[in-house]
């Protein structure tokens, strides 16, 4: 899980409907309906992700799949924060990719809907979400081994809450990281720049980041952090 860094308001509509928030679960329910500006609010969100999904990381363009904008705390238990920027993330599927999915398989805010525990659940927008993950070569994500046992009690529930570990994800990320070591195995082998690859999965390109950038990071290890540092230090 990548940080996210907030930036702006998400547009004019969408501030001036936190000037006035739902008190309500019903509220927040019919007011969010209606809300008129939601391509808005995710052209700023997705700009600011960098073309990725919240939760699993994935490329929703590159995958044939839409979006939804997703509230971290969902708008039942707290209402006030509907339309709070802060708030919001994209996260992939839409409606119509529910039908596509087969069951089980549905991942990120679809799969958390409701429910939601501050006290675990650990946030995209926390600087040091990314610590708490490792991501295998198989494919799955897990809690990262160091972790204590606090630590690895919020990462299990967070992978489980949002099904990161569902077939498709799992599937799709072992494709990518078979490819990722392959193309590493390569560049050792012929002497070639692992620096020169690692820019190329690591930095954005036309405001877009490669899918699965965490488990890219990982993948390069101390050279992702150096080049990170120094030429992207907004993706630490």
């Amino acid at each position: 899980m990548r940080t996210i860094h907030k930036q702006g308001i998400g547009g004019y509509y969408l501030a001036n409907a936190s000037q006035s928030p739902p008190t309500t679960s019903q509220q927040a329910k019919s007011r969010w309906s209606s809300f008129g500006y939601k391509d808005e609010v995710t052209r700023n969100l997705d700009t600011e992700q960098y073309g990725l999904c919240a939760y699993s990381e994935i490329r929703p363009d590159e995958y044939g799949l839409g979006t939804h904008i997703e509230h971290l705390e969902p708008k039942s238990q707290n209402p006030q924060r509907t339309f709070d920027y802060n708030n919001l993330v994209l996260s992939a599927l839409s409606n119509d990719d529910m039908q596509k999915l087969v069951c089980g398989d549905v991942f990120g805010g679809h799969a958390k809907l409701n429910n939601y525990d501050a006290e675990l659940f650990i946030s995209c927008l926390d600087a040091n979400c990314a610590s708490y993950f490792a991501y295998l070569s198989n494919g799955l994500v897990e809690p990262l081994r160091r972790l204590d046992n606090d630590g690895q009690k919020k990462a299990r529930y967070t992978i489980d809450l949002l099904n990161l570990n569902s077939h498709y994800l799992v599937t799709q990320r072992k494709i990518w990281l078979n490819e990722l070591d392959e193309l590493i195995d390569e560049h050792i082998d012929k002497n070639m720049s692992l620096l020169y690859l690692a820019v190329i999965d690591l930095t954005p390109t036309n405001n877009k980041l490669s899918p699965f950038f965490t488990a890219t990071r990982q993948r390069f290890g101390k050279q992702a952090e150096q080049l990170l540092a120094k030429h992207s230090p907004d993706m630490l």
